[in-house]
């Protein structure tokens, strides 16, 4: 049974509490990462149904540090199923209450591989994108799969006529 990428979204908020900052009051990268895995990780569940494990993280860029005391919110959802895996886009979110402020902190994809009980890859249900974000995000999906290919030793520069069509 096919799924849209709404039925996938989960919205995780965490508040930034000082074991997670580092000297200059910041929310530490890895605390976001870790934080990102479990958002991202509970959409790519709840799309296949299946345990998922997570089979790469690209590029994550912080463009505004997140501070102690703010509230962070990790929005994640399904942005196109493979065979067995899902790329997951995640945008994160900062809130300050002191001063009624939200600001966008960063957004990363993540590649989730689902599997079955014996810890066997198993089918997921395609995603059928309904906005013109997610038809946005589906597209590009496949050029970024390949350029994951491609930096992990999977899939030969020659073989990736998407990214290839880019630059022709």
């Amino acid at each position: 049974m096919n799924k849209t990428a709404k039925e996938s979204l989960i919205v995780m908020t965490e508040l930034v509490l000082p074991n997670d900052t580092n000297f200059f009051g910041n929310l530490m990268g890895g605390r976001l990462m870790y934080w990102m895995d479990i958002a991202s990780a509970l959409a790519a569940g709840k799309h296949c149904n299946s345990h998922v494990v997570t089979a790469s993280v690209d590029n994550i860029s912080f463009q505004n540090p997140i501070k102690l005391g703010n509230i962070v919110h990790i929005e994640a959802k399904v942005t196109r199923a493979f065979t067995t895996s899902m790329e997951v886009h995640m945008q994160v979110w900062s809130e300050d209450f002191a001063h009624k402020n939200k600001y966008k902190s960063n957004e990363a994809y993540f590649t989730f591989v689902a599997l079955d009980e014996n810890r066997k890859p198993v089918k997921v249900p395609e995603l059928i994108p309904e906005t013109e974000e997610e038809k946005t995000l589906y597209e590009g999906a496949l050029r970024r799969r390949q350029l994951r290919l491609i930096l992990g030793g999977k899939m030969k520069p020659d073989d990736a006529v998407e990214l290839k069509a880019l630059f022709s």
